[in-house]
């Protein structure tokens, strides 16, 4: 799938990718006011991972629907989310989507906020994630629009902060239905499964030598 960077050369494109950049930076400033706000709590929860029978460590997280939606952004929705969003009606962004949510960790712990960016330029469909974790750090991942065989998703790392700096890898995006039947439960929830990989450490030849 074509880069984002590389299709947003002409002046609607330009537009979308200011307006994509603007969440993100509105994701920064969210994450700042969490330590105002007790959405998240701050504290670094232990990641629950587990070692890839193809190399590298698993982490899934999950958003249940609709109950970690913080927002969703389409022109023109009955009942946006929050109440009262106005979202810009315009041309250029006619085909964009972007949602922002709570992210949970394998116990069910908030540990983090999400964006997920979805747009469509000139027949090219673009799908991003920014996931935001206050006491680790952010990673932004590009998927593939196409999905697998079984319903998911997958997409690479592209870039990383703090914690996810130095790692590559790629993760999964799947939908799965709640099948409990239990009074009050979400419809389901977006389970996201990220493989990281992480640098290899340069080889100390003098001390090779040495032994």
């Amino acid at each position: 799938m074509p880069d984002l960077a590389s299709e947003l050369t002409s002046g609607g494109t330009v537009l979308i990718r200011t307006f994509l950049v603007g969440i993100v930076l509105g994701l920064a400033a969210a994450a700042g006011a969490l330590y105002a706000i007790p959405v998240v709590d701050q504290a670094r929860e232990v990641s629950i991972t587990k070692v890839s029978p193809n190399g590298g460590n698993v982490e899934v997280f999950r958003i249940d629907i609709p109950t970690d939606r913080v927002m969703v952004g389409p022109p023109g929705q009955a009942e946006p989310v929050p109440p009262k969003l106005q979202w810009p009606n315009v041309e250029e962004l006619a085909g964009v989507r972007t949602e922002m949510f709570k992210v949970r960790n394998a116990r069910g712990l908030v540990i983090g906020v999400a964006i997920r960016n979805a747009a469509t330029n000139e027949g090219q469909d673009i799908i991003d994630w920014v996931l935001h974790f206050p006491a680790r750090g952010s990673v932004f991942v590009n998927m593939d629009t196409a999905p697998q065989e079984g319903g998911y998703r997958i997409g690479g790392f592209r870039a990383g902060s703090r914690e996810f700096a130095t790692l590559s890898g790629t993760m999964t995006e799947r939908w799965v239905a709640d099948t409990s039947e239990e009074e009050g439960a979400p419809a389901g929830h977006i389970e996201l499964q990220a493989t990281y990989v992480g640098e290899l450490e340069p080889l100390d030849l003098a001390e090779e030598s040495v032994e």
